[in-house]
């Protein structure tokens, strides 16, 4: 046949073809926005995921439906990844995604398809060199020979009846060019998987709740399982389409597991009071071995009671672990200050004078820094004592521990003599603001002088814990 022609019927033929097919896509139901996967359990049971599950570390996280409506509420379910049998689920969602796929846009696609494939044939069929032809026509063929393998080889062999039509193309085109005429039938498709896993049928109301409580039965936490328990049996109690007796039956396994659950809550929580208070208690008096045997305790409680919370367990224990380091760490601060109590006992007794001079002159601080007078007598006195103060703690070493509260008091002193000069000037110049100056060195040398007998005091107490 001559190679217009056949161009032209080919051409025609997809024509028709894609007015058929966007027909019947529009036509077509609109699909549910998500697909229902299945995760597979190796135990052999599935639970439905609402929309693709996510493998976060070890665990997997999906949205499972429970409720068989259009629109049904969701509960995010996460489970050991362990638990899942993957290759089953992946097959499974291979297959659902191609079922989504033939269903809702495979038609669409291969409509797009013929309307590229036919634009390009009816160039050919213009008055365009020979050459030009042959360019149009296997540049169809390799959008033709490539568009399966991405689509889950729909239409297959029609794709492929065309393929073979456009190598007689190709072929005559070449032979009127004067080259030789050949075939190009070098089609090679991608076999469709040979293992694929058969799609359910979407699960009634009752496959819902068995599911919601197969879900129960597999999730990481208490609460989980008792959200889905609850969720059972509000769609139980709700329902007017599943079977009485089994409803009836359903339902009071369900309470049972749910009041199971609560029980267990309430041991489990009063467990975890118990030894936290005593955790304090002991982390507070460094008692390390004390701590140490409470998580012997904790273990032999959890066996007793079925050791059905291992995540509140882990935190139990993971509290007592922190509680344990406290106590051992003010345990070793209270050795070295045992070690060290005589030399702090020593400086405090050198330290006596000068911080009880310290303690005579707060009255006059405090009437400097309200600005409530500063008679000479008062002032010569507050020098007097500071001078005292600083030649005192010069001739003095401080422990390591003390030099900074010793910093403080020297501080506290020169302060305090600069409040009388300040003063002193103020009184003499009439100067208000000269004599704020000097109310604030006052309160400078206050506060310090205040910081630094607290220190001093606390150094002589065991340490503890804050």
């Amino acid at each position: 046949m001559n190679s217009r022609k056949l161009v032209v019927r080919l051409a025609a033929a997809m024509t028709v073809a894609c007015a058929s097919l966007v027909s019947m896509a529009a036509a077509a139901p609109a699909g549910e926005d998500a697909t229902l996967l299945r995760v597979f359990l190796k135990d052999g049971t599935s639970l439905v995921s609402y929309g693709e599950p996510a493998k976060v570390g070890d665990r997997v996280v999906f949205s499972m439906p429970t409720a068989a409506t259009p629109n049904p509420p969701l509960h995010l379910v996460t489970i050991g990844a362990d638990r899942v049998d993957w290759e089953r689920t992946d097959r499974y969602a291979a297959s659902a995604r191609e079922a989504r796929y033939l269903e809702t846009q495979a038609e669409l696609d291969y409509a797009a398809l013929s309307n590229q494939v036919t634009a390009t044939l009816n160039r050919v069929t213009q008055n365009v060199p020979v050459a030009t032809r042959v360019a149009l026509v296997e540049a169809a063929r390799r959008t033709l020979a490539e568009w399966p393998a991405g689509h889950y080889n729909y239409r297959r062999a029609e794709v492929q009846q065309m393929l073979t039509l456009l190598d007689e193309v190709i072929a005559d085109l070449r032979a009127a060019s004067g080259g030789e005429r050949f075939s190009l039938n070098m089609l090679v498709f991608a076999d469709p998987p040979t293992i694929r896993e058969p799609l359910l049928p979407s699960p009634t109301e009752k496959e819902t709740v068995e599911q919601t409580l197969s879900a129960a039965r597999v999730v990481d936490t208490a609460a989980d399982r008792e959200d889905l328990l609850k969720t059972a049996l509000t769609t139980i109690d709700r329902s007017v389409v599943l079977p009485a007796e089994w409803a009836a039956k359903t339902r009071a396994v369900a309470l049972a597991q749910l009041v199971e659950e609560r029980r267990v809550d309430r041991s489990y929580r009063l467990l975890t009071q118990g030894i936290m208070a005593v955790a304090s208690q002991q982390a507070r008096m460094a008692d390390v071995r004390g701590l140490q045997r409470l998580e012997l305790r904790i273990e032999q409680r959890d066996r007793a009671l079925g050791g059905k919370r291992p995540e509140v367990v882990s935190s139990l224990v993971a509290a007592v672990e922190a509680q344990l380091d406290a106590a051992r760490r003010l345990r070793l601060a209270r050795d070295r200050w045992a070690l060290r109590a005589p030399v702090l006992r020593d400086y405090q007794l050198a330290m006596s004078m000068p911080l009880a001079q310290f303690a005579a002159i707060r009255t006059s601080l405090e009437d400097l820094k309200s600005l409530a007078g500063g008679s000479p007598l008062m002032l010569a006195s507050v020098e007097n004592s500071a001078e005292l103060i600083l030649r005192k703690s010069a001739a003095i070493v401080p422990p390591d521990e003390l030099k900074s509260a010793h910093a403080l008091l020297v501080s506290a002193a020169q302060l305090a003599q600069n409040a009388v000069a300040i003063r002193r000037e103020a009184v003499l110049a009439g100067s208000m603001a000269r004599a704020w100056d000097a109310s604030s060195a006052a309160a400078g040398a206050l506060m310090l002088g205040i910081q630094a007998r607290r220190d001093i005091q606390a150094s002589l107490r065991p340490p503890a814990l804050r």
